[in-house]
């Protein structure tokens, strides 16, 4: 997060000072910055650099419209995974050439979509998804492009709620299903078998995984003898949540990807969200209350975990930064909570924080992917407004859901 500092002990992101922000619009709301985000993809470009790779952004990660034309306009595609991803993505700006479109249940209309709009590749993760495919193009007389997703049943040091590369994972074919169906994609005479696509999970901090499905892919090509046009490496890049994380060495992988491309002479696709997305963002939020237990202090915010899931729902650290530095301190622990009525309705706990006062302000870091994407209206609570940042300017690229248009019967 180095576009989020410190100056003079005021938390400021780019030129503007979050402080300022906070006191300007309601609380709680997401604030990103355009310099992090634009430094992001820049050093994945640079990492990948000999490969040259199309790069297709995670939607699912982050599908604010604002910020998808930012990524477009940087050169980026769009990896889909719905209906309404793919019409956000169309609308931002990103051309059809460069989308793809991944998920296991793909409904009729979605896939109508997607053939109608003539997107890069749809990757199908079962043979019914192919004969469906198949039967739709060929109503609709048109021939489609298409990736076979690969489930290389690798293990992978992640969360267990988001490994994907698992046998007992839903996604993907196997490595002899995928096998058996290239033979018959041969008789779907309206396919075009474009791709190999692979996805093994998310929060990936080690290369290991990776150089495995290589492996795996390399042999696929070999007994196939289909030399494929694209191979779609999927993302899952981690990034660190904690000081103590090490990244994942990008430079290693790249090589060994540029090794993989000049034997096989395919195009390489990337679809990174959380590497690009996730450190650009912050959670501004207000003290509401704070309330003494028996074992710690509870610091109660305006914001709750129907505004931000991931550590209710994965059990996920971000670090929580005060929006002003002081050097006191609050003796013992404490706790920051959220309003909504679950005990899940947590964020994190500290022992001796930098004391705090009812009405000061707080950030949760490391918010810019799963973060807006994953809120709900629990417990009636409006959507949050989205403001972004670019040197000394900011711009509302989501305003806070109306109350009363929520609660219209």
């Amino acid at each position: 997060m180095s576009s989020f500092k410190y100056k003079q002990k005021k938390l400021f992101v780019e030129n503007i000072s979050v402080f300022n922000l906070a006191k300007r619009n309601r609380t709680p709301f997401y604030l990103y910055s355009g310099l992090q985000i634009k430094e992001n993809y820049s050093n994945f470009i640079k990492n990948f650099k000999n490969i040259n790779p199309l790069i297709c952004f995670s939607v699912k990660s982050n599908s604010n419209p604002y910020i998808l034309r930012f990524l477009g306009k940087l050169g980026s595609g769009a990896d889909v995974v719905s209906y309404g991803e793919l019409l956000k993505a169309l609308k931002s700006g990103i051309k059809p050439n460069k989308i793809v479109f991944s998920g296991i249940g793909k409904s009729e209309e979605e896939l109508k979509l997607a053939i109608k709009k003539k997107i890069l590749l749809i990757n199908i993760e079962s043979e019914s998804e192919a004969l469906l495919i198949n039967k739709i193009s060929k109503k609709m007389n048109k021939n489609t492009s298409i990736g076979l997703r690969l489930n290389p049943d690798i293990s992978v040091k992640t969360h267990r709620k988001i490994s994907t590369g698992k046998a007992e994972d839903k996604f993907g074919l196997s490595k002899k299903d995928i096998l058996s169906l290239c033979k018959k994609i041969n008789n779907m005479k309206n396919l075009r078998l474009n791709a190999l696509s692979v996805h093994i999970g998310s929060q990936i901090l080690s290369d290991n995984p990776y150089k495995k499905s290589l492996k795996i892919i390399a042999d696929i090509i070999k007994k196939t003898k289909i030399k494929f046009k694209f191979i779609d490496l999927g993302g899952g890049f981690g990034i660190s949540y904690r000081k103590k994380e090490k990244k994942i060495k990008l430079k290693n992988y790249s090589n060994l990807v540029n090794n993989f491309k000049k034997k096989f002479n395919c195009k390489i696709i990337f679809e990174p969200g959380r590497s690009i997305i996730g450190n650009t963002g912050i959670l501004v939020s207000k003290v509401q209350y704070i309330k003494k237990g028996r074992n710690k202090s509870f610091i109660i915010l305006d914001a709750g975990m129907n505004d931000f899931m991931r550590p209710a729902l994965y059990d996920a650290f971000h670090n929580i930064i005060p929006i002003t530095k002081t050097n006191k301190k609050i003796k013992g622990s404490v706790e920051f909570v959220g309003p909504i009525c679950e005990t899940t309705c947590k964020f994190g706990r500290y022992k001796n924080y930098q004391r705090l006062n009812e009405n000061n302000y707080v950030a949760i870091s490391n918010v810019g992917a799963y973060g807006f994407v994953l809120s709900s209206n629990y417990n009636t609570r409006p959507l949050l407004a989205e403001i972004f940042v670019r040197k000394n300017k900011n711009k509302t690229i989501r305003k806070r859901q109306n109350l009363l248009e929520l609660i219209k019967v």
